[in-house]
C-alpha cells in the first residue's frame, strides 16, 4: 500500500471553497463562546433536580437524612464500643498476661539455678580438671 501523499489544506476543504470553511470556523468560534457560562457544579446539580417529580426528590433527601442519621450513630457505637473494648482488656487482661510471665521468668531462674547448683557441689580439683 502507497503512502498518502501529503494534502494541502484548501485539498481537505469540503467542496464549496475557501468561504465555506471560514463559516464553518466562525461557527465553532461562537459555540466555544456559548460553552462559557458562568455556572458553578452546585447550581448545575439543583437545575438537574428539577428533571424529577417533587416525590421523587423529597423521598431521596429522606433517604439521605436517614443514611446520615444512620452512619452517625454507628461511628458513635463504634466509638464507644471501642473504648470499652481497649479499657476492659487493659483492666482485665494485660495483669494476668504480666502475672504469667513473672511466673515464667520465675521458672526459668529457678531451672538455671538447678544447672548451676550440681556444678557448685563438685570439689574444686574436679572443676579445675585435676583428678
Amino acid at each position: 500500500m502507497a503512502a498518502p501523499a501529503s494534502l494541502s489544506p484548501e485539498e481537505l476543504l469540503p467542496k464549496g471553497g475557501a468561504g465555506k470553511a471560514e463559516e464553518l470556523e466562525d461557527e465553532l468560534e461562537d459555540d466555544d463562546d456559548d460553552d462559557e457560562l458562568d455556572e458553578t457544579l452546585a447550581e448545575r446539580l439543583w437545575g438537574l433536580t428539577e428533571m424529577f417529580p417533587e416525590s421523587v426528590r423529597s423521598a431521596a433527601g429522606a433517604t439521605f437524612d436517614l443514611s446520615l442519621a444512620i452512619a452517625q450513630k454507628m461511628y458513635r457505637f463504634s466509638r464507644a464500643a471501642l473504648w470499652i473494648g481497649t479499657t476492659s482488656f487493659m483492666i482485665l487482661v494485660l495483669p494476668v498476661v504480666f502475672e504469667t510471665e513473672k511466673l515464667q521468668m520465675e521458672q526459668q531462674q529457678q531451672l538455671q539455678q538447678r544447672q548451676v547448683r550440681p556444678e557448685l557441689r563438685r570439689p574444686l580439683s574436679a572443676l579445675l580438671g585435676f583428678s
